[in-house]
């Protein structure tokens, strides 16, 4: 079981990791502008007194670090999922992987930011009250496919 939770704990850096750097890779050639951590910090600042969903996550009081707190979140997440997938997959999966399974489960932990962190945020169940919801969405769709990518080549390159 250890080997199941470390090798998870690093196939969920690297595909975090990959997927900032596909957030660079926006940002320097498209445009797209970089994801801003510290709404996300403040709101999990906020769910330690069970706050989860916000009209506006601008108007909650602000934390001091809470861009530093939406980066660790953002890494703490990308991680557990990580930890999932491996336990999901297994020595199996760990041992041959396989894109399929990794694409999956990537398009699936989506649901995580438009069911809770989107609206959590005020922007709406799947980004529903943003100005370009279906842009936010497409994006969210392709970020997800390049993490899943990351699960994927993070777990070749350490079985």
């Amino acid at each position: 079981m250890f080997d199941i939770l470390w090798r998870g704990l690093v196939i969920g850096a690297g595909a975090t990791i990959l997927m900032d750097l596909w957030a660079i890779v926006l940002a320097k050639v498209f445009g797209q502008p970089p994801a801003n951590w510290a709404p996300v910090g403040r709101w999990f600042w906020h769910l330690r007194r069970g706050k989860v969903f916000h009209d506006s996550i601008a108007d909650a009081e602000p934390y001091a670090n809470e861009l530093t707190l939406g980066w660790i979140s953002h890494y703490a997440v990308g991680i557990l999922y990580g930890v999932i997938f491996a336990i999901i997959m297994g020595e199996g999966w760990l041992s041959a992987p396989t894109f399929l399974p990794a694409w999956i489960f990537g398009i699936v932990t989506v649901g995580a930011g438009w069911f809770l962190l989107q609206p959590g945020l005020g922007i709406g169940w799947a980004a529903s009250k943003h100005p370009t919801p279906n842009k936010v969405r497409c994006l969210n769709l392709i970020a997800h496919t390049v993490f899943a990518l990351g699960l994927y080549g993070t777990a070749l390159i350490i079985r």
